[in-house]
Parts: structure tokens; C-alpha cells; sequence
């Protein structure tokens, strides 16, 4: 029976495609989870890289917030300083978010050179 790929790519796969596009001429940025509390769909060390083309590997949360990092990955592939960005939510406001039953997750978000 033929292996089942995993849907998120294994960090050091990442971390060698974001070379592959750096040799390619691209920018890219990495995002890295760093802290979880409460609900999370993605635990500590998930990652997810993204270039200047918005080609996108990994996965750090989904939602709302994964658009947020993807966000600020761009800032910082245009020059500014990596960041550590914090999203928290109520259990109200949970599934609206991606965080299911409420948390708060911490992604650092840097340059890859």
C-alpha cells in the first residue's frame, strides 16, 4: 500500500522549499507557531512559509488568522522587522476566528535570508 502524504509538509521540507524560492530570486517570510493556549488547530512549531508571489506552504492556524500572518509576512518581506503577533479570542468569538473553543496563539513572523 502507497504511503498517504501529510497535508502539512515536515518543517525541514519547508524550510528547503523556502530556499528553493530564495534561490529562485523570491522573497519569502516563515512564520512559526511559538505558543498556544486553550484551542489551537495547529500546535507549537507549526510553520508556514510564503513568497513574494503569494505561493504558500504550511500551515500555522486557517481562518482569519492565517490570512492575518500571511499579511504581515508581506509587510516584512517588503522591509519591515519580523514580528511576534498574538491573536486571542472569546469562546463567542471562536469559530469565527478558526480558534474552535476559544485560545490564544503566538506565530513569529521573520524573513527568511
Amino acid at each position: 500500500m502507497a504511503e498517504q502524504a501529510s497535508l502539512t509538509p515536515r518543517g525541514e521540507d519547508l524550510l528547503a522549499e523556502a530556499l528553493r524560492w530564495r534561490n529562485e530570486g523570491h522573497t519569502v517570510a516563515l512564520a512559526t507557531v511559538v505558543s498556544t493556549w486553550g484551542s489551537s488547530p495547529r500546535p507549537v512549531g507549526s510553520q508556514l512559509i510564503v513568497d513574494d508571489k503569494l505561493r504558500l506552504q504550511g500551515s500555522v492556524s486557517g481562518g482569519c488568522i492565517e490570512g492575518a500572518v500571511v499579511h504581515e509576512a508581506q509587510q516584512i518581506m517588503a522591509g519591515a522587522p519580523p514580528k511576534l503577533l498574538e491573536f486571542g479570542v472569546s469562546d463567542e468569538q471562536a469559530w469565527e476566528v478558526g480558534l474552535a473553543c476559544g485560545g490564544t496563539i503566538r506565530v513569529f513572523v521573520e524573513a527568511v535570508e
